[in-house]
């Protein structure tokens, strides 16, 4: 796995590039363009668990039509500004899905599957799950 940044000049304003070839933008300050480096952390972990609730999910023969995951983070005051909570919303839609199916599923991605969620743990960040169910 590998990424590039490259400082577009203006500002705090940088082109990221994923090994993968996917483009973005990235930024900090008041005239920042794209997202910050923090709020990608974020993204990364809900990209990260999000994968593993849906795959988790079908290999448990759920009915899903739908996954969302929403993630929010508390950072110090003090530098480095790290994140100290995180708190992770799976909402989960479809037909007769089970709350032990998604128990199981947010178990296993927090625990053992979600290389970023696990991270974040390791390095003393309070994450806390809570999900919903929504039916079709």
């Amino acid at each position: 796995m590998e990424a590039k940044i490259v400082w577009k000049g203006e500002a705090l304003n940088f082109e990221g590039q994923l090994g993968s070839g996917y483009i973005f933008d990235l930024g900090s300050g008041d005239d920042k363009i794209g997202g910050s480096p923090m709020e990608f952390l974020l993204a990364g972990v809900a990209g990260c668990t999000a994968v593993d609730i849906v795959g988790t999910l079908k290999k448990q023969r759920q009915k899903i039509s739908g996954v969302e995951v929403a993630i929010n983070g508390v950072r110090a005051t003090e530098h480095p500004k790290v994140y100290t909570d995180v708190d992770i919303l799976y909402s989960v839609r479809g037909q007769g899905v089970t709350q032990k199916a998604v128990e199981r599923a947010i178990s296993l991605s927090k625990e053992k599957y979600c290389s970023a969620s696990v991270m974040f743990q390791q390095a003393g960040v309070n994450v806390r799950t809570a999900y919903e169910l929504i039916e079709d």
